[in-house]
């Protein structure tokens, strides 16, 4: 997996360099003032948010929609970094190395915070020890797409076509160790069938080669699977949470078939680890108050997201929660990367 340079020989020396002390007295300056103190005097400039996959994508959408509205409430333009990369820990490695001020921000998700801690045995970052949880922002489940000419109008269907055809049938995903990867890698588990998976880099051109008959199936967000969907390009066959979408109420949960399959995509604002906690609880609390505008929920339900926040303490369990999730999936497909 791509590394970036890491400081541990900084760290490792007798005397740390100018820019790690000058990090290190920041943060001391930070922790020394009254609490009070701190969470007035932040945010100064502008706070930087990194969003881990490529332009376009779910994360990158979903960011668009909120940052403007948190921008107002911070006082402060809240500007969105791409920094695309080996399955979104490019991103959180960066994030994980910031300063411990709160003026950079991750948008974490299923993959950054779930899936890869499932799957690699190293990993640049952390994702507990690391960060400093903020808020939930936004859920989603995934939903299973065909091709049309794919001879099947429903899970059970696809189900029967994949026994037909062991080894034959394929499906698409944003890349090894994606949450479309495992979310079909607990579908043929719990369903025992034999599928090939067809890794791509990112979710629109894996979706891509559903719409143009290359792949038979994929699991995408809603989001990014809803144009296609509308237009007829792919045919949607059910959502992955354990309750119908709003956003597709016609469409039975996988769970109607396969009872207990439960796949939610989720994304998340985290910080470095050691921000002061007046800092979080500044941006979590203009955050919350973001996500509970009628524009913003609008705007994030139109796209097929539910908004949906937490305190910070309450997001640091979630994540907990869906890295022990993802590593029993993970463990049960026999799937590990390095």
């Amino acid at each position: 997996m791509p590394h970036l340079p890491s400081p541990a020989e900084t760290r490792r020396t007798v005397r740390p360099s100018l820019a790690a002390a000058t990090v290190i007295a920041g943060a001391g300056a930070l922790l020394a003032l009254p609490q009070a103190a701190i969470a007035q005097a932040f945010p100064a400039k502008p706070v930087r948010l990194v969003v881990a996959q490529a332009a376009g994508s779910a994360t990158d959408v979903i960011a668009r929609i909120f940052t403007p509205r948190w921008s107002e409430l911070l006082g402060q333009p809240v500007v969105v970094d791409i920094r695309p990369g080996a399955g979104g820990a490019l991103g959180a490695e960066i994030t994980a190395k910031s300063p411990p001020d709160g003026y950079t921000a991750l948008l974490a998700n299923i993959s950054t915070h779930g899936v890869n801690p499932a799957l690699y045995a190293k990993l640049p970052y952390d994702p507990v020890k690391d960060f400093s949880p903020v808020s939930l922002v936004s859920t989603t489940a995934n939903v299973v797409v065909v091709h049309p000419s794919v001879p099947a109008k429903s899970v059970k269907e696809l189900i029967a076509l994949a026994r037909s055809k062991p080894g034959q049938l394929n499906y698409s995903s944003a890349g090894p160790g994606s949450s479309q990867h495992l979310a079909a890698a607990l579908l043929n588990t719990m369903a025992k069938v034999d599928t090939v998976h067809v890794p791509f880099r990112g979710s629109p051109p894996a979706l891509a080669g559903v719409v143009a008959g290359e792949i038979a199936f994929m699991l995408p967000t809603v989001t990014t699977a809803l144009p296609h969907i509308q237009n007829g390009r792919v045919r949607a066959l059910a959502v992955t949470g354990l309750t119908r979408s709003e956003e597709l109420p016609n469409l039975p949960t996988v769970a109607e078939t396969l009872p207990g399959f439960d796949v939610v995509s989720w994304w998340g604002v985290v910080a470095p680890a050691n921000v002061p906690r007046p800092v979080i609880d500044r941006l979590n609390g203009d955050l919350v108050k973001t996500l509970a505008t009628a524009e913003v929920r609008a705007g994030l339900l139109k796209v097929g997201m539910t908004a949906a926040s937490t305190t910070p303490d309450q997001f640091a369990q979630y994540i907990r929660d869906e890295i022990a999730k993802w590593t029993r999936v993970a463990k049960a497909a026999n799937i590990k990367l390095e």
